[in-house]
């Protein structure tokens, strides 16, 4: 099984340079995307013909803003919008879709912004998320978590950790809540398979960074230790272009 998630950054733009062109190519069984900033029935109808699979979208209730869409080829068991509190299911952040052994969850973090003016709001998040998966964990089920964290984890998983200690997205108190996700039954899959490699899926649209190669690596699969057994690999695809994020495959039996 193949499943692709990619922060689009606005999924008319991309629709619109026919960066999706690239992911259709790959054949994923399941996509995923973040930051789609738009609700399904704002695309155009030419725009709605490059969405290839069957989608189920999550809007934000503010327009132009955040939100969520997962393609899949078959069907889920189960689609669930949202985490079940109106705080943060009104920002249109998580799908979540049930398949034979395994939960996926589609979710597009809060950022806690430059001027740290969210930082509250995405701990909570966090730790409200954090309350649902051991709930799930607790009743046996296996769960995938994917999407745009917001978050560099460690410092090999940004080009500049030092000068970035005081930023948002490698805050101590970000960074100590993806650490309680993994202490609680999850593995980060890129790193469980690639401990040492240095690699981004993010970099910001100012002086030239994804030229210089000056990222961050915000985007993961993390899944329960349960599914490693299954875990092929995880690709991140730093040259397909789009967006400033650039998509991440896991490829499980």
């Amino acid at each position: 099984m193949k499943i692709i998630t990619w922060n689009v950054n606005g999924i008319r733009a991309v629709l619109n340079k026919d960066a999706l062109e690239w992911v259709w190519a790959q054949s994923p069984d399941i996509l995923c995307l973040q930051e789609v900033k738009a609700r399904a029935d704002q695309l155009l109808a030419i725009q709605r013909e490059r969405l290839k699979l069957p989608f189920v979208w999550n809007a934000a209730e503010r327009a132009g803003y955040s939100g969520v869409a997962t393609f899949f080829r078959g069907q889920p068991l189960e689609i669930i919008l949202g985490l079940g509190n109106p705080k943060f299911d009104c920002e249109g952040r998580v799908i979540q879709t049930v398949w034979p052994g395994f939960r996926l969850m589609n979710i597009y973090f809060p950022s806690g912004q430059r001027g740290h003016d969210r930082v509250a709001y995405k701990l909570e998040f966090y730790a409200y998320l954090f309350d649902v998966c051991a709930e799930l964990h607790r009743k046996g089920e296996n769960l995938i978590i994917t999407g745009d964290f917001n978050t560099a984890h460690m410092p090999i998983d940004l080009k500049n950790p030092k000068s970035n200690q005081k930023t948002s997205g490698f805050l101590p108190e970000e960074r100590a809540w993806v650490q309680k996700l993994l202490d609680s039954g999850f593995v980060d899959a890129f790193r469980y398979l690639y401990p040492e490699k240095v690699q981004y899926t993010w970099w910001t649209y100012v002086s030239g960074a994804r030229m210089r190669n000056v990222g961050w690596r915000l985007d993961y699969f993390l899944v329960s230790k349960a599914l490693l057994p299954r875990l092929r690999d995880v690709i991140i695809h730093d040259t397909a272009l789009g967006s400033d994020h650039c998509p991440v495959e896991l490829i499980l039996d």
